[in-house]
């Protein structure tokens, strides 16, 4: 399984434009083969001040069906709609070898 963990960071004044672009890449990323999970999530929305921050957070079955999703058309559409608008990208990617449940804290 593959983590993918990000960060970047928006204008606030930006953010009614890239929302609907989040919430469309997660949409039709969640029906892609090998996908797992799939979150891009407003953080902070720059109210208090500073930027606004995205956060991003995958898990994939692997390398290949990560690279499809490059591929796919929704996207270069993301990219189309998202362009500017983003900056200090910063994503990681894990290769895990085995999840484990949580465990109990009671």
């Amino acid at each position: 399984m593959l983590i993918v963990i990000g960060r970047a960071e928006a204008d606030p004044a930006d953010l009614a434009a890239v929302r609907p672009a989040l919430n469309a890449m997660m949409q039709a990323t969640w029906a892609e083969s090998g996908c797992i999970s799939y979150s891009l999530t407003v953080e902070q929305d720059g109210t208090q001040g500073g930027p606004a921050v995205i956060a991003i957070c995958e898990r994939w079955a692997d390398m290949e069906s990560l690279m499809a999703h490059f591929r796919a058309p929704h996207m270069a559409d993301f990219n189309r709609q998202i362009a500017g608008r983003l900056r200090g990208l910063d994503v990681r990617l894990y290769e895990v070898a085995r999840e484990l449940p949580f465990p109990s804290l009671s």
